[in-house]
């Protein structure tokens, strides 16, 4: 006699206190932050959207954040690759040195790189020092307290998060693929080209993703390595909030960007799949 397939029913109660717990934390949050963008439910307004829609200083503080965030990612993405690839393709003790590198910078807080990445690259710190030392510049390059020293403090942060999705791809692709390739007379670099790359494009373009919507939230770095001159989104609304106390402006740019990055993360799974994207197979 077969056996009746379980129900799903007995599992209910293993996934209701997940369900409230994501309800109660994100949920209901996120749904009271939409209200405070509208002004509250008694007497709902555009007033904050037509702010953002209609000041100049913002359409500049938005394109500031675009354009660093889109330079961190393609940096990061491109170095992460290098490194995923090389640790794919060296032996098991060389992989875990290099993956002890990696993981090294996450036991560190992003407050404490940011102020070691300031002294590093200041005026008289160590990589001016060096570069007037060894005659390649007559005068200390200008490496802080402007968007380049972002982008050094963001990239080094977010490296790893693209390195693991795209060693995770490069770890489950079958080898036998690559050697076909070369048997026919491919050269490496067309087997890399043609093989190697499309199979890895998932993986790719998950870790940019993820290290876009990451570098999106990011504070403490611009704010540090910024100087003050340098104004991303994060910092604006942390200043409308606990300074000019524009509580509605704050929750109206914070809809805006959950949106675009909701709508971001819809169209790249649409076109990759979102397990293939993050290196499952």
């Amino acid at each position: 006699m077969a056996k009746r397939p379980l129900s799903g029913e007995p599992y209910v109660g293993f996934l209701l206190p997940a369900a409230l717990l994501v309800c109660g934390l994100f949920l209901i949050p996120i749904g009271q932050l939409v209200a405070l963008s509208f002004g509250g439910l008694d007497a709902p307004t555009l007033r904050w959207y037509e702010q953002v829609a209609a000041t100049d200083s913002i359409h500049r503080i938005l394109l500031t954040t675009f354009r660093i965030v889109g330079l961190t990612t393609v940096i990061a993405v491109v170095l992460g690759y290098a490194v995923a690839y090389a640790m794919a393709h060296m032996g098991e003790r060389q992989r875990l040195a290099l993956l002890l590198c990696v993981l090294v910078p996450f036991w560190l807080s992003v407050l404490v790189r940011a102020l070691a990445w300031l002294i590093l690259l200041r005026n008289n710190g160590i990589v001016n020092e060096a570069l007037l030392g060894s005659g390649l510049i007559a005068a200390p390059l200008p490496l802080v307290r402007n968007e380049l020293g972002v982008v050094i403090g963001m990239v080094h942060y977010l490296v790893p998060y693209a390195v693991f999705p795209i060693f995770a791809t490069m770890r489950g692709l079958d080898g036998r693929l690559m050697m076909a390739a070369r048997s026919v007379g491919a050269s490496p670099f067309r087997t890399f080209i043609d093989i190697y790359l499309p199979l890895t494009l998932p993986a790719l373009f998950g870790a940019g993703l993820l290290v876009f919507v990451f570098g999106l939230g990011f504070f403490v770095t611009p704010a540090i390595l910024g100087g003050g001159r340098v104004v991303m989104l994060s910092e604006y609304v942390s200043i409308s909030v606990l300074q000019t106390l524009r509580w509605g402006l704050a929750a109206a740019l914070s809809v805006v960007l959950l949106v675009a990055t909701l709508a971001l993360i819809a169209i790249v799974s649409r076109v990759t799949g979102v397990r293939r994207m993050l290196g499952a197979s």
